[in-house]
This record gives structure tokens, C-alpha cells and sequence, in this order.
């Protein structure tokens, strides 16, 4: 049976993993939509850090002690034309997909944030069809450019 966990600080994550394994198992998850293990930590530094503005929750979907999926939101202290939260990673594990547990972790995590929710999502990302059913919409398209 899954279980979900809200996670809101780093000693509560040490509970199940370290901070370390846990960017690990999440971007082992994200492939091949992956960020490298340091982006992925620095986000979780981010959602778990609630000094200066930052801030967020981590949803961790446990079967048993195993994390099989996770969901990582930030608040953005912003709100208008920038949503209040980025729901900056959700993944499931390659073996547990396909049982809604993408589902459930974004449910409840829209329910957990205040205020609006804005996603990042590629357009050949088959979860990209789950976003749309449970409500999100393509509002603007995302252009960057890269100083590096």
C-alpha cells in the first residue's frame, strides 16, 4: 500500500533517506527528463530552507520504507503574472507507473500549496497529457536564454 509523507524540513527527510539519496532517486526517476543530481539537490535546499524567502514542501510516495514517487514544490513570493508556487519535480519510479500515484502526488499537493501552481513540462513529456487532465493549461510558452 503507498503511503504519502509531507516533508517540510530537512530533519524530517532524514527520516527515510539523506538529502544526497534522495536528488539521486529523484533524478534516476526523471529520465529522461532528468536535471543532474546538483540542480535537483539545490531545489531541494531551496523547497526545505524557509529563511528569505524561500520555502516549498517535498511529497515522498513510500511502498513500505522504498520512495516510489516524489513531488518537490516551491513558493515563488510571488503572485499575478508569476504563480505563488512551482511544482519544480514530480516522478514515479519506472516500476510503479501507471497506478495514479503521479495522480495522488499532484492532488494533494495543489491542495498543501497557497495559491497558484505553475509547472514546467516538455511537449513530447507524455505526463504532459496527465497535467492537462487534472487541470493545468499551457498559458505561455517559455523562452530562455543562456548567458553561460
Amino acid at each position: 500500500m503507498i503511503c504519502i509523507e509531507t516533508i517540510s524540513s530537512m530533519e524530517e527527510l532524514e527520516k527515510f533517506t539523506t538529502a544526497e539519496e534522495f536528488a539521486g532517486n529523484l533524478h534516476e526517476m526523471l529520465i529522461p527528463f532528468e536535471d543532474n543530481v546538483r540542480q535537483i539537490r539545490d531545489g531541494i535546499n531551496y523547497a526545505m530552507d524557509s529563511c528569505g524567502g524561500r520555502g516549498g514542501f517535498i511529497l515522498a510516495a513510500l511502498d513500505e520504507r522504498d520512495i516510489v514517487g516524489a513531488l518537490v514544490m516551491l513558493k515563488t513570493n510571488m503572485s499575478g503574472y508569476v504563480p505563488e508556487n512551482l511544482l519544480l519535480y514530480i516522478a514515479v519510479d519506472k516500476s510503479k507507473r501507471g497506478k495514479g500515484i503521479g495522480t495522488i502526488l499532484i492532488k494533494k499537493a495543489l491542495k498543501l500549496a497557497k495559491g497558484n501552481v505553475k509547472l514546467h513540462v516538455e511537449f513530447d513529456n507524455p505526463a504532459k497529457t496527465l497535467y492537462e487532465k487534472i487541470g493545468f493549461v499551457s498559458k505561455y510558452a517559455d523562452m530562455r536564454y543562456s548567458n553561460e
